[in-house]
């Protein structure tokens, strides 16, 4: 056992996309994609977002053909909904900061990404029932704008710069992939 001492400290950051091992494809993957706002009704921004997304590659589905296949809470169940349209969901690297500290560096990747946030502050425990934490949403980033399934009119589709909800907590923040990239979940 070598007693020499490590001259090595954590870091106490990472970038949201960590530089591409060669090889692996860097995109911008779907900075094209043509994407129409679906107006949510109810508690499904999930699966309103998902179908918005599968819509964009030229598929006829709904929000009712995601309902079955997934999992609000969980993200795997997701990806795997995604595939059938060419695209799976990639975890990016993020902590419980506000929203508007990542989005100069989501928007410089002129990509496609997921952005859940916490509703109100997250308190520490779960509710007693159920184990549910607190009301999160789902928005969609697609370069430069957010598209929320949650709004209609003129705030249906903003600039990120201008999103009004970006000071809330991160709960994930996901790439979208090409179906079979090397960090789909």
């Amino acid at each position: 056992m070598n007693n020499t001492k490590l001259n090595w400290k954590p870091n106490a950051s990472a970038p949201l996309w960590d530089v591409e091992s060669e090889g692996e494809p860097q995109g911008p993957f779907f900075a094209d994609l043509c994407i129409e706002h679906m107006r949510q009704s109810g508690p499904t921004c999930v699966p309103t977002t998902l179908a918005m997304l599968a819509r964009s590659t030229g598929a006829d589905v709904g929000p009712e053909d995601f309902m079955p296949i997934i999992n609000s809470q969980s993200p795997h169940s997701w990806s795997k909904a995604l595939k059938p349209y060419g695209m799976q969901l990639a975890y990016c690297n993020f902590d419980l900061r506000r929203l508007e500290y990542y989005i100069d560096e989501l928007v410089e990747m002129d990509d496609l990404f997921l952005l859940s946030f916490y509703s109100k502050d997250p308190p520490y425990d779960p509710e007693v029932e159920g184990g549910k934490l607190c009301t999160a949403h789902i928005v969609t980033l697609h370069r430069d704008n957010i598209i929320d399934t949650a709004r209609g009119g003129e705030q249906a589709i903003v600039s990120a710069s201008d999103y009004n909800r970006s000071m809330r907590q991160t709960k994930r923040i996901f790439r979208i992939v090409p179906k079979g990239h090397a960090r789909s979940i």
